[in-house]
């Protein structure tokens, strides 16, 4: 049974806007080519407060913008599949259980995490939590990933001390955060103009 051509060209468009962007050390280019995404980071830090540099430094920390980002498998003599190490998924690597409770609490019961938009609203929250229960300002990119990361609890307890590798990781992201932030600031003005003319 063939497919018919109008089913075949909407499959294809969903794979195309699913890759990743081609320069995604660049958030400039990052956003020329991906349209939306400009206007969804917006969003997410004009309801959260928390800056667009800072969320794509975090998301292009756990999942390079893949939408379906899975840490990886491990596999028993080479061919048996074990469970993976983690349920994160999606752009924001989110596990299971912190992604139900973005839906619950921020009213985003449709939510998902292979949607872009959805990722960037979900780090601009759980970035908020951490600036009210934590107090880490929402322009400290460092700190407000290695509560990402550990999360609010473990920041709490400092369990990020024993472990050199995630300190050096923040790190990081704060770096790649602050050189987004030059990017940005080349491009603001054109993506502005971009957004406004298509509202």
């Amino acid at each position: 049974m063939k497919m018919p051509l109008v089913l075949l060209s909407l499959l294809f468009l969903t794979a195309c806007t699913a890759l990743p962007p081609k320069n995604s050390d660049n958030i400039c280019s990052t956003f020329r080519e991906k349209e939306d995404w400009y206007d969804d980071a917006k969003n997410s830090f004009e309801k959260w407060g928390v800056p667009i540099h800072i969320q794509m430094a975090i998301m292009h920390q756990e999942s390079h913008f893949v939408a379906d980002a899975q840490p990886p498998r491990p596999w028993f003599l080479g061919f048996i599949p074990l469970p993976r190490a983690s349920s994160a998924y999606g752009y924001a690597q989110a596990k299971d259980e912190t992604w139900e409770g973005y839906q619950n609490k921020a009213g985003s019961w449709g939510a998902d995490r292979d949607d872009f938009a959805d990722a960037t609203d979900f780090i601009g929250w759980y970035c908020n939590i951490s600036h009210t229960r934590l107090g880490i300002s929402k322009l400290d990119a460092k700190n407000l990933y290695l509560a990402y990361h550990e999360g609010h609890g473990g920041f709490k307890r400092k369990s990020f001390l024993k472990k050199t590798w995630l300190q050096r990781v923040a790190i990081k992201v704060a770096k790649r955060a602050n050189l987004f932030q030059r990017q940005l600031g080349k491009c603001k003005n054109e993506l502005e103009s971009e957004s406004s003319f298509f509202w």
